[in-house]
This record gives C-alpha cells, sequence and structure tokens, in this order.
C-alpha cells in the first residue's frame, strides 16, 4: 500500500495558500485592463467578478467535504458524472494547466528579476526553479510556510498602493465621476473573474488538511472575501489616485498609483512581483503534483504517482515530473501564449464542477457542508458566461 500524504495544514495556512494563489502577480497588470473597460467603477466591477466566482467556490467547498481527496476536479467529475475517463481527462488537463501555468509565472517573475538586479536569465530559472522544487519535496508544512511569507509580501505591496492611493490628490476623473454603464462594468467584471482563479487549488490540498470537512470549505470563502476585498480596495486607490486614460494605457498601472501618491520610485514593486511570482510557482507545482498523485490512485497508467516520501510525506515523483517540466518550459517554450489557454481550461472545469454537483446532490442531500441547488446552477451558467466572452474576446 502506498505511503499517505501527511496532515499537517491548519485554516490558517491553507486560507493564505488560497489567497497567495489568488492575488498572484496579475492584479498588478489587471487593475488598467479593467479600469479601460468599467472606468471610474472599476472596483463594482471586481466586487462583481467576486459575486460571480462565489457560486463555484460554494461548489467546491460542498465537494470538497464529500470527497476530500488529492485531484479534487478529477474525483468531483468523475463520481459526479459518473464518467470516470471524464475525470482522468480533467485531472491531466488540470496538471498540464498548472505546469503552463507555473512555467509562464516562472518566467515572467525572472524577467521582473533580471530588470533589476541584471542577473542572467536562464541560470536564474534553474536555480529558483529547482530550490522551489525542492521546497515543494521538503514537505507541505514548508512549502505553504514559504508560500505564506510570499503571500504577506505581496499583500503588504498592495497596502502600501492602497495607502498611497488613499493619500494622493485626487485625480479630476474622481471628483468629476461618471455615469454608471452597465455594459462597461460587465465587460470588467468578466476580466476581473480571471483574478478569482485559484479558489479551486485549495481542494487539491485536502489529505494534507488535518479536518478537511471543517477547514476545506472554511477555507475556499474566506480566500474568497479577502481576496475581493484587497481587489476592491486596490482599484479604489487606483482610480481615485490616477487620471483613468494613463491607467487603461498602462502596464505598470500600480507604479502610478505609488507615484501619484508618494513620489519617487516604484521599483519595489518589481520585487514584490518577484515575491508574487515564486508564490504562485510554487503553489502551482504543489497542487500539480497533488492531482497527479491523486490520479494515480484511481489510473494504473499512473499508479506510479500514487507514491508519498516515507520520510518527507510528499508525493516525490510527481513533484519531480511537475518541477522539471516547470522549468524547462520556462527555459525553452514561447509559454506566454499557452498560458492565455489555462483561464480557458479552468472554465470548462467549472462548467463540469457545478454540473456534477446537481448531479450528486439530485442522487444524495448528505454532506458535512451543503449549499442550496441554485449556487450550482448559478455557478454554471457564470462560468459558461464567462467561457463564452473569453472565446469572443470579451476576455481578451
Amino acid at each position: 500500500m502506498a505511503e499517505p500524504l501527511k496532515r499537517r495544514i491548519g485554516l490558517g495556512l491553507l486560507t493564505a495558500y488560497g489567497v497567495g494563489v489568488m492575488v498572484g502577480a496579475g492584479i498588478y497588470v489587471l487593475v488598467g485592463a479593467v479600469v479601460a473597460e468599467a472606468g471610474i467603477w472599476a472596483p463594482l466591477a471586481f466586487v462583481l467578478a467576486g459575486v460571480i466566482a462565489a457560486p463555484t467556490a460554494l461548489s467546491y467547498a460542498e465537494f470538497s467535504t464529500r470527497l476530500p481527496e488529492a485531484a479534487g476536479e478529477a474525483i468531483f467529475v468523475a463520481k459526479g458524472l459518473n464518467l470516470p475517463w471524464l475525470g482522468t481527462a480533467v485531472g491531466l488537463a488540470i496538471v498540464a494547466a498548472g505546469a503552463i501555468s507555473a512555467a509562464a509565472v516562472l518566467r515572467g517573475g525572472v524577467g521582473y528579476l533580471g530588470a533589476v538586479t541584471g542577473l542572467p536569465f536562464t541560470s536564474s530559472v534553474v536555480v529558483l526553479g529547482l530550490a522551489l522544487m525542492a521546497v515543494a519535496i521538503a514537505g507541505v508544512l514548508e512549502s505553504l510556510a514559504l508560500a505564506a511569507l510570499f503571500t504577506v509580501v505581496e499583500v503588504a505591496g498592495l497596502a502600501m498602493v492602497v495607502f498611497a492611493g488613499f493619500t494622493a490628490v485626487p485625480a479630476p476623473d474622481w471628483q468629476v465621476g461618471g455615469d454608471l454603464v452597465w455594459s462597461g462594468v460587465m465587460a470588467g467584471a468578466v476580466l476581473a473573474f480571471f483574478a478569482f482563479i485559484g479558489f479551486e487549488d485549495i481542494v487539491n490540498m485536502a489529505e494534507e488538511v488535518r479536518e478537511p470537512e471543517r477547514i476545506l470549505p472554511r477555507a475556499i470563502l474566506l480566500s474568497l472575501v479577502i481576496t475581493s476585498a484587497l481587489y476592491a480596495l486596490v482599484s479604489v486607490a487606483a482610480v481615485r489616485a490616477v487620471p483613468l486614460a494613463s491607467l487603461a494605457g498602462s502596464e505598470q498601472p500600480l507604479a502610478l498609483v505609488w507615484q501619484a501618491g508618494r513620489g519617487g520610485s516604484a521599483a519595489f514593486l518589481s520585487l514584490i512581483a518577484v515575491a508574487a511570482a515564486l508564490n504562485g510557482v510554487l503553489a502551482q507545482m504543489v497542487m500539480a503534483s497533488r492531482v497527479l498523485f491523486g490520479l494515480g490512485r484511481r489510473s494504473t497508467a499512473l499508479a506510479g504517482f500514487h507514491h508519498a516520501h516515507p520520510r518527507f510525506g510528499t508525493p516525490l515523483r510527481a513533484t519531480l515530473l511537475i518541477g522539471v517540466a516547470v522549468i524547462a518550459g520556462a527555459v525553452l517554450l514561447p509559454v506566454a501564449d499557452l498560458a492565455g489557454l489555462t483561464s480557458t481550461l479552468l472554465l470548462t472545469v467549472f462548467v463540469l464542477v457545478n454540473a456534477a454537483l446537481i448531479a450528486m446532490k439530485r442522487a444524495s442531500a448528505e454532506a458535512a457542508f451543503r449549499v442550496p441547488m441554485a449556487v450550482p446552477v448559478f455557478g454554471l451558467l457564470a462560468a459558461l458566461a464567462a467561457l463564452i466572452a473569453s472565446f469572443t474576446g470579451g476576455a481578451g
């Protein structure tokens, strides 16, 4: 029998992991894109995006108490829809999406690092990739503790931006205000929805959480609420401090907020973006290796990955494979193009997970944490709408 993973994670670390995955480096560039659509009402677009994401997060929360296993989405779809092959396909797709996403983020983070320090690109990718892989192998507590430290750095950076924005001289757009145009707000909300992707990673830690039925749903909902509040504050600070035209056309909108409020260089934000990137890479390595571990339990072809290191209690083979793939992808592939596909892939998974919960709730009402049937129905429709918008260019 395979060694089990070690249950070492509590609510605090798991919530910090969820917040860190969601906040990531994306918020540092996404504010400008949302402002371009929603104008002065960008904060409302972020809140609305959180509301759109909430039903799917609640569906994940209920599923996490029904089936608290690694490879969460794969098990949810396989059992809920009674289609084991589809569950395996979903699991492998999430592993691929995690590796591609981590490679893209590692590439971007090393780019930021090189711009500040002048360090060579390839060797920096390899050294940082190997270091993160070593942490992921050493233990889940060590991995999530480091991820929590990165999250603290990220949130501190955003808090400094919020402070700068709220102490700046109000921009003319803020003083004049603007008409509420719902089409613009909705377009901004579709874009902002992608800033909330990440809560689903929490369920894949199920076999390393001390009381999964109690802690998993709380961590999912807490991380969503904290992230929504953070995004709303950051976007209010941005539209208050900087003219909308400047924000909408900038690739570094938060640097403009800092300069408007405090003056001087915003180079420190580049270093915080490096911390955010490393957090994202570590989180995706940890998540993808757990999915591969969970798939190994149910697939004879992948059984070799259902193996935990006897001392460290982590999925060693799965972590080695994911780590090598991430490093190789960051060095060799034009992963930026592929990374855009991960959002579309995850939205498809959200549709399937909500459909699976609808089917499972019709078969059995018993669960430690339950949501009304309307929740997965709305979650399915919201994810489907965002998916269609991403295909038609609304999320581009």
